[in-house]
């Protein structure tokens, strides 16, 4: 069984030489148990004809956006709502910069931004293309929306240079696809995680906050939730799409997310605090706009729940996950966190001037438990978030069993 018995993929097919492959992929996901359909882009159609597709799966290739006949079959909507998964094989450069622009002027542009399944993208382009800074701007934008990109593999392309921008092979793509279904070691298991700033009134139009976008905690959330966690997020105001399959619960305040976690912290099993609480808040908001009448301002602050320690303390509580944002003396400070407020694991970053941290696509992480550690490099959030998520699950069926 390779677990991909009923599943519904949509496979992507745009224009480049590799298209000729997603011939043979299309054939490998059928004799693993998959039930396919493929969509083109005009490009595509210029390398590979779309009776060869339609041969191969015995239904028609979906083409035009406007098909009178295609949308009384299956509207691009209901194509959308069917997949379980889309994958795009090859991934071109030019449709990677449309999707990383939210553009859906095609069909498989739309069916991407109309989707609530996972979407895969196998890039496959000249390396050049694939180094403009144009290019990485786009993965790095695409990445942070969760859109997962495999490869390119590098190698002799056809243009006759030599280095990465050729599509994985087939087998390469049917193992990723298999394993997006056939590893999830944390299925049942009940994770309740907060994520982004809080925002402590002053008054009715100012706060106090913090440069949190909540990047890492979605992209943790996304990854628990494929590794087959039921996941419950608690969200600080961001400006981010909810992860697929994901729970979320919207706060602003510290004291709201306290109550939001502790409402629901007995039924879960892990926790994991991402967020960035407020430490303090005003102890009086102003109930109207203060004005400016005079040189300065005086603030009483008074300190906000610590709902990590809150939630680590609790007589039979969930294994713990805290997160420590430091400007110096990281792994010190982190440490000196951890045994204070009796977490399982933590995960420590240096924010500030550094690179990586608030407001970036990127981070790094030094992660620490009761006599062991182990640094990830700095590198995109979503894959540093399959590396944590691979530690989690490790230290939570090492103490949990």
């Amino acid at each position: 069984m390779s677990g991909l018995e009923a599943k519904k993929i949509l496979l992507g097919v745009t224009g480049g030489i590799a298209a000729y492959k997603s011939a043979v992929l299309l054939r490998e996901l059928q004799r693993s148990g998959a039930s396919v359909r493929v969509v083109m882009t005009a490009a595509a159609q210029a390398f590979i004809a779309p009776l060869t597709f339609q041969a191969l799966t015995g239904h028609a290739v979906s083409t035009e956006l406007l098909d009178p006949d295609q949308e009384s079959s299956m509207s691009h909507i209901e194509l959308a709502r069917w997949a379980d998964l889309i994958l795009v094989a090859p991934a071109s450069a030019d449709f990677m910069a449309r999707l990383a622009c939210g553009l859906a002027n095609d069909l498989l542009s739309t069916l991407c931004l109309a989707t609530q399944a996972p979407i895969k993208l196998a890039a496959a382009m000249n390396q050049h293309m694939w180094f403009n800074p144009a290019t990485r701007e786009n993965c790095r934008r695409l990445e942070v929306r969760g859109v997962e990109i495999w490869g390119p593999d590098a190698g002799l392309q056809a243009c006759g240079e030599v280095g990465p921008g050729r599509m994985l092979e087939p087998e390469d793509l049917l193992q990723k696809v298999v394993s997006l279904y056939a590893d999830r070691p944390l299925q049942g298991v009940r994770v309740l995680m907060t994520a982004g700033p809080t925002r402590e009134p002053i008054d009715p139009v100012r706060f106090i906050g913090n440069r949190s976008s909540g990047h890492m905690g979605y992209a943790l959330a996304q990854v628990l939730c494929e590794l087959g966690a039921e996941i419950c997020l608690v969200s600080g105001p961001v400006v981010l799409p909810t992860p697929v399959g994901v729970e979320r619960v919207d706060v602003e305040t510290a004291t709201q997310m306290q109550g939001a976690v502790m409402a629901r912290v007995e039924t879960c099993d892990i926790f994991i605090g991402v967020a960035a609480v407020a430490d303090y808040r005003p102890l009086a908001p102003a109930p109207q706009k203060i004005k400016k009448t005079s040189a300065s301002v005086n603030l009483e602050l008074v300190a906000n729940p610590d709902i990590l320690a809150e939630v680590a303390a609790l007589e039979q509580g969930p294994f713990t996950v805290g997160f420590a944002a430091e400007t110096e003396g990281l792994e010190a400070y982190a440490e000196a966190k951890r045994i204070s407020k009796g977490v399982d694991l933590i995960a420590a970053n240096h924010v500030g001037s550094e690179k990586g941290g608030f407001e970036s696509d990127e981070n790094a992480l030094l992660l620490l438990w009761d006599g062991g550690r182990e640094a990830l490099p700095m590198m995109s959030k979503i894959k540093l978030a399959e590396q944590l998520g691979a530690v989690i699950t490790k230290r939570y069926r090492t103490v949990r069993g």
